[in-house]
């Protein structure tokens, strides 16, 4: 099992300076990570051959497009009882938990001493959100948010940081429950997946694209150190398999 749009995504590139191709997915200048990524496209039934014209710099928004365009089409038909909105780049004070933060941007940009202490950076706008509206909604409500997805192709120790401190803005800044925090990427390493994974609670979990695929991968290929870092992170609850993440949603 994996992700319905895996294949759309996962594949082969030629390098520049070789013209050899690698894995789309992988760190070309880590044995590992090719390795990793190489299996994984095995277990896919992607060949060499199958040379995909996307990069990673391309790759990022077309992950996050798909998802969003997954979750849209499949909410709504495992639970019909709720209105969905899934939406791409919404900021979060559009959403219910942090319409406060609209109003406090009002007054911080008219206060060059709040503007240097306060910023804007907690005026976060997750690559997709789920919102839950009333039906009918009440003339000027906002949507409940009830779920960010940060989607990361690959994940490099910059990455990380990015995502946890957007996640921690929302944690602290939030009045309400809690949305759910989640991760969606198709990094074929289990030690940089778990460098997103662990934590204290920052990220709820890490959604894979082909965790089937992975586990099979690192089975085969990997070190004792990623069969480690992939068994703790999925026996944890904090890596799960990307078909999960609409259930998921719908089940709370």
């Amino acid at each position: 099992m994996s992700a319905p749009f895996a294949t759309q995504l996962l594949g082969w590139k030629k390098l520049k300076a070789s013209g050899k191709p690698v894995p789309n997915s992988a760190d070309s200048s880590s044995k590992t990570s090719k390795a990793l990524a190489g299996k994984i496209l095995e277990y896919l039934g992607v060949t060499s051959e199958i040379i995909l014209p996307g990069t990673p710099q391309s790759l990022g928004p077309a992950l996050e497009q798909l998802v969003h365009e997954d979750l849209e089409k499949s909410l709504p038909i495992i639970d019909s009882s709720r209105t969905w909105h899934a939406d791409r780049k919404k900021v979060i004070s559009d959403f219910l938990q942090y319409a406060h933060l609209g109003n406090l941007k009002k007054v911080v940009v008219k206060n060059p001493v709040l503007s240097a202490d306060l910023g804007l950076d907690y005026l976060i706008k997750p690559d997709v959100t789920v919102g839950i509206a009333q039906d009918p909604p009440p003339v000027g409500a906002r949507p409940f948010l009830h779920a960010t997805i940060s989607r990361k192709w690959t994940i490099r120790s910059d990455r990380v940081q990015n995502v946890r401190h957007e996640f921690l803005q929302m944690i602290r800044h939030r009045r309400g429950r809690l949305p759910h925090l989640v991760t969606v990427t198709a990094e074929p390493m289990p030690s940089r997946i778990a460098a997103i994974a662990r934590g204290t609670g920052e990220v709820d979990a890490v959604y894979h694209i082909a965790l089937d695929a992975l586990q099979d991968a690192v089975r085969d290929v990997g070190s004792d150190q990623q069969k480690r870092d992939l068994s703790e992170s999925i026996r944890q609850g904090r890596l799960r398999p990307y078909e999960e993440l609409a259930y998921t949603l719908t089940t709370w």
